[in-house]
């Protein structure tokens, strides 16, 4: 399935394109960046900030298809995405995944391990997005709300390692 937006792999080495919400992010991780990088892998940001995470895959890989789930029980809004960029090297994992038909939004987001030259070990998230339903449009100021906790959990999950 194609993603719905045209600015594939933006969110990875160039500047994230005009016209949607960006979002950056950045904190030390306390762990080491194998562990941080397993933790990634296995959608530990997600499931740290308390969404759930629907896919066949076991782990993060190119082409992964997976949906979060935000809500309460059996009360949730399920998201389709696609992981659309994977970088895995000796001092830097992540990957960043495009939104999906029936996702409510339409962008990317990206998230990054970094290690640097004095071993300390980065998470960054990365993101640039709009409403793709008329709904979202209309309550865009409570999405950005979301949008920034559940962003904020992300990177506590990924901090607290």
């Amino acid at each position: 399935m194609d993603v719905t937006y045209p600015e594939v792999g933006a969110t990875r080495d160039g500047p994230m394109p005009d016209g949607y919400h960006r979002v950056t992010r950045r904190v030390r991780v306390e762990a080491g960046f194998q562990e941080a990088a397993e933790a990634l892998a296995h959608w530990r940001p997600q499931v740290g900030a308390g969404l759930k995470v629907r896919t066949g895959a076991e782990r993060a890989g190119l082409g992964v298809e997976f949906a979060s789930g935000i809500g309460i029980g059996p009360v949730r809004l399920w998201v389709p995405c696609k992981i659309v960029w994977l970088v895995d090297e000796a001092d830097r994992y992540g990957f960043g995944f495009g939104t999906l038909p029936g996702h409510v939004e339409t962008g990317e987001e990206a998230f990054l391990l970094s290690r640097d030259e004095a071993g300390d070990v980065w998470f960054e998230v990365r993101a640039f997005s709009r409403p793709a339903k008329w709904w979202v449009r209309l309550g865009a100021p409570v999405a950005r709300l979301v949008q920034a906790r559940v962003t904020d959990r992300y990177a506590a999950a990924m901090r607290g390692l």
